[in-house]
């Protein structure tokens, strides 16, 4: 399995993400929408950015590792943000950035949208991806 990171000259330098990403062989797995949810289904960091995107990240790659990949294999996610502003991105990517434990999220094709609600009132951040391992 390949995956190649390009970033085209003629686009603005990428900060945390690539403007495309190439794979050939391996699996195709597309990961549903995690959001910050413990194991017993209880809400990590109710009204607070940075630790809901923590927990979803970390959910990410618990279900990447279930199906033996990680996040280095993550090559396009979809980040939903409730009321996205100044504020609430900075919070985001402190809690990216914190989600591995010091290590940074490796780069992917990714696209943020400001909405005005998730599925649950509680929830303010939602990430699904799709990975090849």
């Amino acid at each position: 399995m390949k995956i190649e990171h390009i970033n085209p000259s003629g686009l603005a330098e990428p900060t945390g993400y690539s403007h495309v990403v190439a794979t050939s062989g391996g699996r195709t797995l597309y990961l549903a929408g995690q959001g910050a949810y413990d194991a017993n289904g209880k809400l990590v960091g109710a009204g607070d950015y940075e630790a809901q995107t923590r927990q979803a990240f970390r959910n990410l790659v618990t279900a990447l590792e279930g199906a033996g990949g990680g996040p280095e294999n993550i090559v396009f996610c979809t980040i939903y943000v409730v009321r996205l502003d100044d504020a609430a991105l900075g919070a985001f990517i402190r809690g990216m950035n914190d989600a591995l434990d010091g290590r940074p999220m490796p780069p992917s094709a990714s696209t943020m949208v400001g909405i005005e609600r998730l599925a649950y009132e509680e929830m303010l951040v939602e990430i699904n991806a799709v990975a090849v391992v």
